[in-house]
């Protein structure tokens, strides 16, 4: 199995492919894999940036033969002529890609665009040669995808995980796939016998400041109120502004708030997750908090009122979060 094939691929046999996504950690990462695989061992490795190495490089690539008789594999990063704001003065290259993409039979080398961008122009006669003549693979991830795919990338490279061990590196990356894949990386290196163990990942991947920022108030919910407040010293003597905190503490609070007003008006687990576009584990905990709708408001509404008097200067030093965390 390969990393591309567990994303959507318009004509998996055809080895020009444009990865279409706006996530570049991802395309990066994807493209990179795709470069280490056995059948294009033997190829040369070429990397043209088109921002900064402009399209008359790019060309040149393409359209020439290698130094080393070897086929080539280009990478192309930033392909802005995909895009609806291309400058004019591009327009002879423009028209020479379009040659060069509609005559892709008969190039030898294979070429790998990787569009990071939130959408391409597909008016364009140049977008539809490509997305005509390219296997194209959407790499956009859902939230609630993201469990499915960072199990899926861990096996096909190899390794194994376990579904505890995977959680626990879902919860230290904030569930965000950049994080998730830098803290593989991190992981990879470390890794015995191509095992990721909860272990490994509590020696290698440190709390996020999210989590940690998440403990305090939930740790205060279950009213642990000297752990919560240990843990909040902790963070303002690392340099966590007020701001900061209480940014974190309206989100959980509104989450944990939406998650329970949707369950009472019927909806299930899942629903909710698809409905709020987050991952599962964090509907489970909030559905799993004892206090009431109204309760949670109440806090809400304190937590909002504590952050515009806070930003209106009214108070001066941090003990009103103290305040705060023992009111919960």
């Amino acid at each position: 199995m390969t990393l591309l094939s567990l994303f959507k691929n318009t004509a998996s046999n055809n080895p020009q492919t444009i990865l279409v996504g706006e996530d570049s950690f991802l395309n990066d990462y994807l493209s990179r894999s795709l470069m280490h695989e056995e059948r294009f061992s033997s190829y040369e490795k070429v990397i043209i940036d088109c921002e900064t190495d402009g399209l008359d490089n790019l060309i040149a690539d393409i359209t020439e033969s290698s130094l080393f008789s070897q086929k080539k594999m280009i990478i192309v990063k930033n392909p802005f002529f995909l895009t609806a704001k291309v400058p004019k003065k591009y327009q002879k290259q423009v028209n020479q890609l379009q040659q060069i993409f509609t005559n892709m039979d008969q190039l030898d080398d294979v070429l790998v665009l990787v569009a990071s961008y939130e959408k391409l122009d597909r008016r364009k006669k140049l977008t539809k040669t490509v997305l005509k003549q390219f296997n194209v693979i959407e790499t956009k991830v859902k939230t609630y995808e993201i469990s499915k795919i960072t199990k899926s990338l861990i096996t096909a490279e190899g390794y194994q995980i376990s579904k505890s061990a995977l959680q626990l590196l879902l919860e230290r990356s904030d569930q965000i796939l950049d994080t998730i894949l830098s803290n593989f990386n991190k992981l990879k290196v470390a890794a015995v016998d191509q095992k990721i163990t909860e272990t490994l990942i509590k020696q290698n991947v440190d709390l996020s400041f999210a989590q940690n920022v998440f403990a305090i108030l939930e740790t205060a919910l279950k009213h642990h109120y000297r752990e919560a407040l240990d843990r909040l010293d902790n963070q303002l003597r690392e340099g966590s502004s007020p701001v900061q905190l209480l940014a974190v503490f309206e989100n959980q609070l509104e989450l944990i708030l939406v998650a329970k007003i949707l369950k009472s008006r019927g909806r299930s687990e899942p629903e909710i997750v698809r409905e709020l576009a987050v991952h599962p584990y964090r509907i489970k905990l909030a559905l799993n908090n004892n206090l009431e709708i109204t309760q949670l408001a109440s806090l809400l509404n304190e937590a909002i009122r504590l952050d515009y008097n806070y930003k209106n200067g009214q108070y001066r030093e941090d003990n009103f979060l103290k305040l705060f965390i023992l009111s919960v």
